[in-house]
């Protein structure tokens, strides 16, 4: 069966897939439907969860639906990204030092993305829901894809390829083929020594006040009732805002952006371990950032460049190079990006260039 659907101005042929295994929960609420092995199944619009009140595309939160934000985001074509944490009644998520909070079963993590069009509009692409089953403890995931008309967003597993216009950050316009994951394509980024796992919400990357407000976003939290066993905030690790020179230190900014751009893959039990180059903020050894280290498996990608990073020589760093390239093969990361992250590139070119060359 095939289902056309106007997107933005145009049409794109989506093929409607089966069934997947989970349910999600409307409000806090959790009253899933079981499938018949126990799982449970997604529901098929993102309006029979009820998070959202009145205009779905305004995600003006329902209580209990917990918007959040991260010190530094993961770049997705310059998408503009909203996040929500929704817990069962009565229970909370367990405070993890470093690594993903300890959530408990049938959480929803709510993922919105959307982009700035050129008469500076925001338009929905898609809405991303990862569920803690309690049935099996295992987080599962579900991709919803909005109508052309913005007003609800409908269950969908194989992705898309939709051709946008949009606005970067510095109000430029960019003329792309934005991809939409299938649920598999998740998989390479969440999975970590074959557990399916969140990314964003580490302690160090919640740790920031959010614009707006007064109070410290994981004291919020604690305040709500929402997360158990947070110490005082002074001893909790701080992810740097990528782009904050006023109050981190270009190693600093770097550091956290390699983090939460490449670091779920580039690390211990990712998709990129047998590369050698781990990228954790919190790694320490040189070798293993990619100073002076050759790549294991590059392959056409290197550009025929023989190091991951040179200090000093960011025009003959891999890193640099890749980071700088869109097309399929030669991009990293090789997901969640059609176009390059101009500020991403700049600030990774001016660390490697700014590093002191290692004495021989």
């Amino acid at each position: 069966m095939k289902n056309y659907i106007l997107f933005g101005g145009s049409i794109f042929l989506l093929m409607v897939a089966g069934m997947l295994t989970i349910e999600g929960c409307g409000n806090n609420q959790h009253q899933e439907k079981a499938a018949v092995d126990g799982s449970y199944q997604f529901k098929e619009k993102l309006s029979e969860y009820g998070f959202f009140k009145n205009n779905l595309k305004d995600l003006d939160p329902q209580p209990g639906v917990f918007h959040y934000e991260l010190a530094t985001p993961l770049f997705t074509d310059y998408a503009v990204k909203d996040r929500y944490i929704v817990l069962p009644n009565g229970k909370q998520m367990n405070f993890v030092a470093e690594g993903v909070q300890d959530f408990p079963d049938s959480t929803i993590l709510i993922k919105n993305f959307a982009y700035t069009n050129t008469d500076h509009k925001k338009i929905m692409i898609e809405t991303r829901l990862l569920v803690k089953d309690p049935f099996d403890k295992k987080w599962k995931v579900m991709d919803y894809l909005w109508n052309a008309e913005q007003t609800d967003a409908v269950k969908h597993i194989i992705g898309a390829r939709l051709p946008i216009t949009l606005l970067d950050d510095d109000g430029n316009k960019i003329t792309t083929t934005y991809q939409v994951p299938n649920t598999n394509d998740c998989k390479r980024c969440h999975i970590n020594n074959d557990i399916f796992t969140p990314i964003g919400p580490k302690a160090r990357n919640l740790n920031v006040t959010v614009a707006g407000h007064e109070e410290n976003q994981l004291s919020e939290m604690a305040r709500l009732g929402m997360i158990a066993g947070l110490p005082d905030i002074s001893t909790v690790p701080v992810l740097p805002k990528w782009n904050d020179a006023k109050h981190f230190t270009l190693d600093q900014r770097a550091r956290a952006y390699l983090d939460v751009n490449c670091a779920h893959c580039h690390t211990h039990g990712g998709d990129a371990y047998n590369t050698g180059l781990f990228l954790e903020y919190q790694q320490k050894d040189p070798p293993h950032i990619g100073i002076m280290k050759e790549p294991v498996s590059a392959g056409g990608g290197a550009g025929g460049l023989n190091y991951d990073i040179i200090p000093g020589d960011a025009a003959h760093s891999i890193l640099a190079y890749r980071m700088n390239g869109a097309e399929p093969g030669t991009a990293m990361p090789e997901l969640a990006r059609t176009v390059i992250h101009k500020q991403g590139v700049q600030l990774i070119t001016e660390w490697i260039n700014k590093m002191q060359k290692q004495k021989k």
